[in-house]
């Protein structure tokens, strides 16, 4: 059987000749993905700094981002509250944090653009191409309304959706992939997962069990290469390290 190794576009190791794929004794029985930021491109960085026009100064915007992303990811990790006030409630603490005045409405401006963006270059077509083999499922940390729509802009099919608002909770808290695993009904060995963020997903993934994981390097988290995945800078790549045809 071919082995789960660092992918190479020459030299990508096809599925076995009994229908395994890399890494599988068999074929796993889901792709899990993460979806803001992973397939869609979650243009925050760009909304927040338009929202705010000129309260933020250009000299200090690269660092402001760069601290409400670490506020951010603290507001999800207590218990679950919905997603427009992990916006609002972290843009607000940023704001506080760097000595700016925050505005009523100004995390929901920000919060009601996200349904509009839509997916990465070849995200799609990758993804259709997967689901030809393989269930696909989502989890994310979206509310439900705000899933649905970006599920619809990737327009790819997905066997299972879950959100944030169904787990009760966000990532990268453990909770949310024991959730998963329960509804899905698999072991942690039985699926792949698929994320751009160490830090919200393959770390956690990791610490319950699950094996097989794919680094999806977009470049704005660092490559954390212990934590035993694979590591892909082209989507089209995944397909070809399940063992299907290059989109």
């Amino acid at each position: 059987m071919a082995r789960w190794s660092t992918i190479d576009k020459r030299q990508i190791a096809p599925c076995s000749p009994t229908g395994g794929t890399v890494g599988f004794e068999g074929k796993p029985k889901f792709v899990s993905f993460d979806m803001n930021g992973t397939l869609i491109h979650f243009r925050i960085n760009e909304v927040i700094p338009r929202v705010l026009g000129d309260r933020l100064p250009a000299e200090i915007t690269g660092d402001f981002l760069r601290t409400g992303n670490q506020f951010r990811i603290d507001e999800c990790m207590g218990e679950w509250k919905p997603f427009h006030q992990v916006v609002a409630h972290s843009l607000e603490r940023t704001m506080r944090w760097f000595g700016l005045e925050y505005r009523e409405g100004d995390g929901q401006a920000v919060y009601d653009e996200i349904p509009t963006w839509g997916p990465f270059p070849g995200v799609s077509e990758a993804l259709r191409r997967l689901a030809e083999e393989y269930p696909l499922v989502i989890v994310t940390n979206s509310d439900d309304v705000h899933a649905s729509r970006l599920v619809e802009n990737l327009q790819a099919p997905f066997d299972v959706v879950i959100s944030a608002e169904q787990m009760g909770v966000y990532k990268p808290r453990l909770r949310a992939f024991e959730y998963m695993l329960d509804k899905l009904g698999v072991a942690p060995d039985e699926i792949v997962h698929v994320s751009a963020s160490p830090k919200y997903d393959l770390r956690p993934a990791a610490d319950i069990g699950i094996e097989h994981k794919v680094f999806m390097d977009r470049g704005f988290e660092p490559d954390h290469p212990w934590l035993g995945y694979e590591r892909i800078t082209d989507i089209a790549d995944l397909p070809v390290l399940l063992g299907l045809p290059r989109p």
